[in-house]
């Protein structure tokens, strides 16, 4: 981390529109999404990688949210161990971006970000939008949670990779599963961001948000580092986090565009960077941005994060 001192840690933005810089071919509709370059573009991820260290992140995430064991075998025809080595190759493309910047002085010193291994959930995997619903949970056992999970965390742990960024999550019942599941790796910490309705205080399925953020950072205290929200509208934030006061808070909503399906993406749109004092104040301690959030929209959200620690010092 760029700054262990330093009060709030600063994340990074979406992969898949980064990526779209450095790839001809469109991601939409891709059901391995971004996770198919580690694949096809390896340098393409580094160089995302690179921007967002440019940017001043503390904390890189791998480029996993949608790459699995059974997502890779599928759709790219891998073997059993070829996919997991795939996996594990994200957390590889992000060293090689750190060694990089640290060798074009982009890093200064000892000063590197860490590398949090995203773990998206199940729906990712289907690829029909239903981490945005959570319509699967109550129909996949807690075993069927487990073997997607597992495997893929232990490619990423294998890998390196510095802590876990459990996210996305749309219901209480698959983040418990995966915080239950992650005692079995004791020394490795994590974040919990879940998929929530824009309305109504709930998650993408439907538990009252509150509850199961409490819960799930109650389940496991000494490797959970943080709850909270991603993939969401800027207005919508604050209203599921103003309840909740006793666990450390995380943030990462996507630039507030709406997408029309005949018109595409309305870039007049709430600005993300005026609600960072908002979240601030509520006791948010990782921030950054998810979905049409890039490297230079991080740079202004860093902007804000310092202007309210020289105001809050």
């Amino acid at each position: 981390m760029s700054d262990r001192k330093k009060k709030i840690v600063l994340l990074d933005g979406s992969f898949g529109f980064q990526l779209s810089k450095y790839v001809s071919k469109s991601l939409d509709g891709d059901p391995l999404w971004s996770a198919r370059s580690l694949a096809s573009d390896p340098e393409a991820v580094i160089r995302v990688h690179l921007d967002y260290i440019k940017a001043g992140c503390d904390i890189i995430e791998t480029n996993s949210y949608q790459a699995s064991v059974p997502g890779f075998m599928k759709y790219l025809n891998l073997s059993k161990e070829e996919s997991y080595n795939l996996v594990k190759k994200s957390v590889v493309l992000a060293k090689t971006a750190i060694e990089r910047a640290q060798k074009e002085g982009i890093l200064q010193g000892d000063a590197k970000p860490l590398i949090a291994g995203s773990v998206g959930p199940y729906g990712a995997y289907l690829h029909d939008g239903s981490e945005y619903n959570g319509y699967y949970t109550d129909r996949i056992s807690r075993e069927e949670f487990v073997d997607y999970h597992k495997s893929r965390i232990d490619a990423l742990i294998e890998g390196g990779v510095d802590l876990l960024a459990i996210e996305t999550i749309p219901s209480k019942k698959e983040a418990e599963i995966i915080v239950q599941l992650i005692k079995e790796y004791p020394d490795i910490k994590a974040w919990l961001s879940f998929s929530c309705q824009t309305e109504g205080a709930c998650t993408a399925h439907g538990d009252n948000f509150k509850d199961a953020a409490t819960s799930c950072y109650k389940l496991n205290p000494d490797q959970i580092l943080a709850v909270g929200v991603n993939c969401i509208a800027p207005h919508a934030v604050e209203p599921l986090l103003k309840e909740i006061t006793d666990i450390p808070l995380i943030v990462y909503a996507n630039s507030g565009e709406k997408y029309d399906p005949d018109l595409g993406w309305d870039n007049n749109c709430e600005k993300l960077e005026e609600y960072v004092p908002v979240w601030l104040n509520l006791g948010v301690k990782y921030i950054g941005g998810c979905c049409r959030v890039c490297d230079n929209y991080i740079t202004k959200i860093a902007d804000e994060v310092r202007k309210w620690e020289e105001n809050n010092s």
